[in-house]
């Protein structure tokens, strides 16, 4: 039950922040927005009747059920909670507050900013605000090795180009593509960037000592790899150990004491998963 509230506490905070930064930067800046809230606004010129918070959530109904089959309902529940909060929250904020017009640089680069971290704390959570986010994860499933930002940014470039046509305004399109860029760049570093996982490689002449260091002090488990080298021929042991970013000085300290001499290279991991680290999930992103 912790787990689950803590979850939805994400989720709800994602939806708030996603909201302020369509409501702040987006909508008063005419600022051209992907997805199906860009095409609710382009609705919006059309009529007033409904507003952009309930066309998107009307919209999205029909794609949810959708990928009921494909993703599962774990995801439809928490990714409608997503959806219906979100569009809550920019119908609300427009009604306390009218947020008047910045600098349109300054609104696309803070909104896509904004908005990165807002998706990427939704889409952390296995949830989804829906419309071209939800179409990204269904690409996802045939097309596993494509970062989610990278879908999105195909997807929601054809409706930033439908959004310049309706409002005659190239200039509402290279903003919103600029925004775009960083949404979807912050967004991916959010997802894939906060796993601060790293890998050493160690060639030395102790390494049985090494490795039972490494073991106890940073309690992380080590690979002995075979290796030669190609000037000498003589054959070395060669350690890998994968370990979390703030333990790499610990890991440089324990090396160096025993053995000065020690080869250590030093790689940025992207995603490590198994004991320590990250569990695999199914349909994660």
């Amino acid at each position: 039950m912790r787990s689950i509230l803590r979850r939805y506490a994400i989720i709800t905070a994602g939806c708030l922040i996603y909201a302020l930064a369509f409501n702040w930067c987006y909508a008063p800046n005419h600022i051209a927005y992907g997805g199906f809230t860009g095409l609710a606004q382009i609705i919006c010129v059309f009529q007033s009747v409904l507003s952009v918070g309930t066309l998107v959530f009307l919209m999205n109904l029909p794609l949810f059920f959708l990928g009921w089959r494909l993703l599962g309902g774990r995801l439809l529940t928490s990714s409608l909670f997503a959806m219906a909060l979100s569009s809550f929250f920019i119908d609300l904020l427009d009604w306390l507050f009218i947020f008047p017009p910045m600098d349109p640089l300054l609104a696309c680069i803070y909104g896509g900013l904004i908005l990165g971290i807002a998706l990427g704390l939704i889409l952390g959570q296995g949830a989804s605000t829906g419309g071209t986010d939800l179409l990204a994860r269904l690409f996802k499933l045939p097309l596993p090795w494509l970062p989610v930002g990278k879908l999105l940014l195909a997807l929601d470039l054809v409706v930033i180009a439908a959004n310049a046509l309706v409002f005659q305004s190239l200039d509402t399109a290279l903003y919103g593509l600029v925004a775009l860029y960083l949404s979807t760049t912050v967004m991916d570093t959010v997802l894939y960037g906060l796993d601060t996982a790293k890998v050493a490689y160690i060639i030395t002449s102790s390494p049985s000592l090494v490795a039972q260091a490494l073991t106890s002090q940073l309690e992380r488990g080590v690979t002995i790899l075979r290796g030669e080298g190609a000037w000498s021929g003589q054959e070395r042991k060669v350690l890998m150990c994968a370990f979390k970013q703030r333990q790499i000085v610990r890991l440089k300290q324990a090396v160096k004491e025993l053995d000065p001499d020690a080869f250590l290279i030093v790689c940025d991991a992207r995603e490590v998963l198994g004991n320590g680290f990250r569990r695999y999930e199914k349909h994660e992103i």
